[in-house]
Formats: C-alpha cells, structure tokens, sequence
C-alpha cells in the first residue's frame, strides 16, 4: 500500500538503495517552495514556459523521486502522494505544478516500459524528464528492428526542459493486435525532434506546452513501445521488474492527477490570497459601501464558505477514489472497467468543482484581481484551462459515464 511511510527503497533483491523520505516531509519541502514559486509565476507566465530555476529547484528538493522505481534511486510512492505535493506546488505557481506533475508520471510511464528501456534511459539520467503528447498522431511505420514516424504532436507540456518526448501513434494491425491497429507510445530523444513555439494562451501560459515535430523519418527501435493495451492491461511489460504494485494501475484510472493537482493547489493559493487580501482591505465605494470592511459583507463570506466546500468536495473524491485503487492493486485485484469509469468521472467532476471555486473568488475580488499580478485571476484563467483538457472536461467524460451506467458502449478514455 503506497500510503506505508518512512520505508528504505530497496531494489528486487531487497538490497537498500535509499532511505525515503516520509510523506510528510516531501511535503514539507514543497510548502517549504510555495512563496518562491509565487513570487516567479508572473514571469513563467510571461516567458510562457517553467524556468529551468524552477525545475532545479524541484529537483535539489528531490520531488522528482516520487514515484520513481527504487532500482534507479526513486522512492515508490503512488498517486496519492502525487496528489499530495502537486496540489502543494500548485499553491505557488499552478504552471510548475502541471509541469511536475508531468515529469513525475512520465517516469512512472517510463517503468511501465521493458526492462532495457528503463535501464537505458534512467541509467543515463535517473531525473530525466520526459514531455508528452498522448493522442495518435502519427502512424507508426514497422522496418527492421524498430519504427519508423514523423509529424507533429501538440500540447507537449515542458517540452523546452525535457530530454525525450512520449510521442502518441498508430501501431499496425498484426498478429498480437488480433490483426486490427492499435493506438501507443514511442520513445523519442530531444535529438531526434524540433519544439514548434505555438504556445500563446489565456491560461496556463507557463507550462510551454508546444508543438514537437519530426519533419523526416526517424527510427525508433521496437523496444521503446508500449501499447495503450499493456498501460491499461494491470501487467505492463515493466511489472515484471517493478514489482511495487502501483506500476501495475491502468494507467487511465489515475494518471489524470498529475493535471488534477495543480489545480486543487491554484484553488488553495488563491482562496489563501483572497483571505489575506480581505481581512485587511478596506473598500472605496463611491456610492455605497465605502470604508467597510471587505470581510464584513455578506457577499464576500458566502464566496468564502462556496470556494473552500467546493475545494473540500473534490478532494475527498479523488482520495477516496486513489485509496481504492492503490488498496485494490497492492492486493492484486484487478482493476475493473466500472471504477476506472467512475474515477475518470471523478476526476473530471473534481476540475468541474475547481472551476466553480475560482468563479466564485473571482467574482468577489473586485477591481484589484484584474491586475495582471493578482494571483487569484491567474488561478482562475488557469483553472478554467484545466477544464478544458480532454481528460478532464466535463462534458465529454460525463457523458461516457452516463453510456456506461445506461448499458452503452462507453465513447471515450478510461
């Protein structure tokens, strides 16, 4: 069970690699980053990427070990404790936070890979940081030992600090496909692709999520693979060596937290803000109100009690959802088609109740949240950016939900 703290990391003999941290302490040190991140989200916004600083930044504080396999130094947590330190991050800057919460599940990606591909790629650089984009964009040509692809993939968040890309394909039909295509990753080094700036949005600015290209046929050798088939199979290739049960969780039934956190961490840092902000301002009605309290209206209170309920019900979704799914792969369950449904509902219902939140901080807040420095407007731009992500938005998830539950083919990832 992956909420065990204070244990040493050990490898597959069960020789000790490295002491782990508590959770309590990882979280520490995130808190510990919260004003720093802070005070640079205006100008990762700005710059339209995470500045390797505060890449660095995470990675001396060892966050990037989270749900790293022990045998490469990592620490074997699970999407709890995602949860946990990427809605701390969020807290002061939600952009970094989407950021980590990308490097930390590429890497849990990464040892869902064959043994020799986690052995290439983390000997070489046990941080490393992969980008991503998921949906198939290209088709995946079979030659002699590997693949050949190129096109172009969108929304590669913190691309401009990754060393690889997981770049989505179409595999062919073959004999172990039961003769039809099937959807997948390829493993893509910085060297062998260009980053496409694109990236000119209303929120969620800082995560650089551009363009990756690969104009020419590249090769990638058959063993950088992974089918969404095996992501999702509860026994991926890289279960074999990784033993811990968290690497055997389909991949659709939680990854979604890594997206989910930041934004229950840019709802906290703005309700925090927005409480500071009130308890000592004194408003400048021209008309009516004037020289109250802002704390003292009614209006204000109400948009208090609805951000922090709202904040409060989607946390205590997605943990017990997380419980349920951690308790049922550390006891070898498989994971079943209604939960992965029900946590991809969840998830999406979880950002549904972060949006109403923010809009409702937002319409209190007064003329000072229009300002480009107000935390509280930029949670809110980026909140609702969130919302807008194919796995997390509302309408497309509930309604492959509501198929499921009314005995339809469910239209949709999960």
């Amino acid at each position: 069970m992956s909420r065990v703290v204070g244990l040493t990391s050990r490898d597959p003999q069960g020789k000790p690699l490295i002491a782990r941290p508590t959770v309590e302490e990882l979280r520490k040190r995130a808190r510990a980053l919260v004003q720093t991140l802070h005070a640079n989200s205006e100008e990762i916004e700005r710059n339209r990427r995470v500045s390797p600083e505060n890449m660095q930044m995470l990675r001396d504080a060892d966050l990037f070990r989270l749900m790293r396999p022990a045998r490469f130094g990592g620490y074997e947590y699970g999407f709890t404790e995602l949860l946990d330190i990427g809605s701390e991050i969020g807290r002061g800057c939600g952009s970094t936070a989407w950021c980590y919460g990308l490097v930390v599940i590429h890497q849990w990606m990464l040892s869902l890979f064959p043994a020799d591909v986690q052995d290439e790629i983390f000997s070489a650089n046990p941080d490393i940081i992969i980008c991503g984009s998921y949906a198939p964009a290209a088709q995946a040509e079979a030659v002699d030992g590997g693949w050949l692809i190129k096109g172009r993939w969108g929304f590669a968040s913190n691309c401009d600090n990754a060393d690889w890309c997981l770049t989505g394909v179409h595999f062919p039909a073959d004999e172990a496909s039961g003769g039809r295509p099937v959807a997948g990753f390829l493993l893509v080094p910085r060297s062998q692709y260009e980053i496409e700036d694109n990236w000119h949005t209303v929120g969620l600015a800082g995560t650089g999520s551009k363009n990756v290209v690969i104009r020419e046929d590249v090769f990638v050798p058959r063993g950088r693979m992974l089918t969404f088939p095996q992501a999702a199979s509860n026994n991926p290739p890289g279960a074999q060596v990784n033993r811990n049960p968290i690497y055997r969780i389909p991949f659709l039934a939680a990854i979604p937290v890594a997206i989910v956190a930041p934004a229950l961490g840019m709802v906290q840092g703005a309700l925090d803000e927005f409480l500071e902000m009130a308890a000592h301002r004194t408003t400048r009605g021209a008309t009516a109100g004037g020289g109250r309290q802002m704390a003292e209206f009614q209006s204000v209170q109400l948009r208090v009690a609805e951000a922090a309920a709202n904040l409060d019900a989607a946390k205590l979704l997605l943990y017990r959802d997380l419980r349920d799914v951690e308790e049922g792969a550390a006891s070898g369950q498989f994971i079943s088609v209604d939960k992965r449904i029900r946590n991809r509902r969840d998830q999406a219902f979880a950002i549904k109740l972060c949006t109403e939140a923010v809009n409702a901080l937002f319409a209190a807040v007064g003329g000072s949240g229009l300002f480009l420095s107000s935390g509280v407007q930029r949670a809110w731009r980026d909140v609702h950016a969130v919302a807008k992500h194919v796995s997390l938005n509302w309408d497309a998830v509930g309604t492959m939900y509501g198929q499921h539950q009314l005995g339809l083919p469910p239209q949709g990832q999960y």
